[in-house]
């Protein structure tokens, strides 16, 4: 299997804002192993290329979602600099393929995190703060006919993310009932609470400490998390305006033109 040939082309359509065929369809034999490397491939180019990795996003978070793909564990990809689109600030949409919008819940580390054995008390102990925030998704695989290992090769079919201005301390907050609304054009089109990632947002981030350990990383002091989509993510046209708002936490809005 060729990784370089795989992640260039997967590049590419990035950046020519353009879908290609499944990955796994011509490789029927790709392992999530593999997909991983391949997604490291392309964010070593984006390293070469000036670009910092700010953090990770976490997908696949819910059942749904799992069963979907035929999967029992979520996936992660990275977040760069050039990822982040600042709330107020217009979202070209003819610089993605096919957007969607997905609100969640960003934790910021205030201590690194390293697995094995990272449990949601140690996730609580290492974050500083968290916000409400909108992860605009994206695929480079037509159509988004995806399996696991297209989406993992794809960055976990990750694009730009937007981060609300309001912080939150993460003491005296329960996890795992904050509400969530998702609102399209001024109209409420979906509703939540954070249960719904993993049962606790921070069961998410504990995950993708435990899981980076296989590979010997580390989520280091100053990351962003993002922790998983508290709903399914809703399609975004030009002219679109989406608001994510958690319960006391405020809200966070990105408009695409």
């Amino acid at each position: 299997m060729d990784y370089k040939k795989i992640a260039q082309d997967l590049y590419n359509a990035e950046k020519g804002t353009y879908q290609i065929d499944m990955i796994s369809k011509s490789n029927p034999d790709m392992t999530v192993e593999d997909s991983y490397k391949i997604q490291l491939e392309n964010i070593s180019r984006r390293i070469s290329q000036g670009e910092k990795v700010v953090g990770m996003k976490i997908g696949l978070t819910s059942k749904g979602m799992q069963n979907l793909l035929g999967v029992n564990e979520p996936d992660y990809g990275h977040l760069t600099d050039k990822m982040i689109v600042m709330e107020g600030e217009i979202c070209p949409i003819k610089s993605l393929i096919q957007p969607k919008v997905e609100g969640e819940l960003a934790f910021f580390l205030k201590k690194s995190l390293k697995g094995p054995g990272i449990t949601i008390a140690d996730v609580y102990h290492a974050t500083d703060w968290i916000v409400s925030a909108i992860e605009i998704v994206d695929s480079r695989i037509k159509d988004w006919k995806i399996k696991l290992v297209d989406t993992i090769a794809d960055n976990g079919s990750s694009a730009k993310f937007v981060l609300g201005n309001r912080i939150t301390k993460i003491d005296g907050i329960d996890m795992r009932l904050i509400g969530m609304n998702l609102e399209k054009n001024g109209e409420l089109v979906s509703t939540g609470t954070s249960a719904e990632v993993l049962g606790n947002p921070a069961a998410s981030v504990a995950w993708l400490a435990n899981k980076l350990s296989q590979f010997g990383i580390e989520l280091k002091e100053g990351s962003i998390i993002l922790s998983g989509a508290v709903t399914a993510a809703e399609k975004v046209q030009a002219g679109d305006s989406f608001t994510v708002s958690f319960q006391d936490m405020g809200r966070v809005t990105v408009k695409f033109k």
